[in-house]
């Protein structure tokens, strides 16, 4: 699953970015990670909300949800690069390129639900969540051009016909 563009839509969810994946047995996991000691263990540590913040500041209700996509290569308008620096507290520390105010973010062990090792580098984007699609008024829509192309095919079937009528008037002459 190396070249995988892998797509998750985390929201806010009790001061964290959580998302859900059903497919994975993942609900409401923490975007990095679930914390089973102090907090203070991770201390000092750059936190990946902020990095998220950042990547969603122009993305409008964006805590109501949104889309994050990421792989282990380079895609068409990713982001930000993100480089593996080694294992800690179950999770992984990342270093976020080009991004100076925060040095390093921990990625969740849930990480491994989507790559069978911690990637050397991540790739990530976040877009707006694209509206809910609704079956209704789709169908609406499209009864509503089904009847447009009637009525359209009907005015040509008579024009055709007065058509044919006067051709083959003037033929008889």
């Amino acid at each position: 699953m190396a070249n995988a563009l892998v797509i998750i839509q985390p929201y806010w969810h009790e001061d964290a970015w959580v998302f859900d994946d059903v497919s994975k047995g993942l609900e409401k996991e923490p975007l990095e990670g679930r914390f089973e000691g102090e907090l203070g263990e991770l201390e000092g540590l750059g936190w990946l909300s902020e990095l998220i913040d950042y990547l969603v500041k122009d993305i409008p209700n964006a805590r109501k949800g949104f889309i994050l996509l990421f792989s282990s290569q380079p895609f068409a308008g990713c982001q930000w690069e993100l480089t593996l620096r080694g294992k800690r507290d179950g999770g992984y520390m990342y270093k976020v390129k080009d991004f100076a105010t925060l040095e390093e973010a921990w990625l969740s062990p849930a990480l491994l639900s989507y790559f069978e090792a911690a990637p050397k580098s991540l790739y990530i984007k976040a877009e707006p969540r694209r509206a809910k699609y609704d079956r209704i008024r789709e169908v609406v829509a499209l009864r509503d051009r089904v009847e447009k192309l009637e009525q359209l095919v009907g005015k040509l079937t008579l024009e055709n016909d007065a058509l044919r009528e006067r051709i083959n008037k003037s033929n008889d002459s």
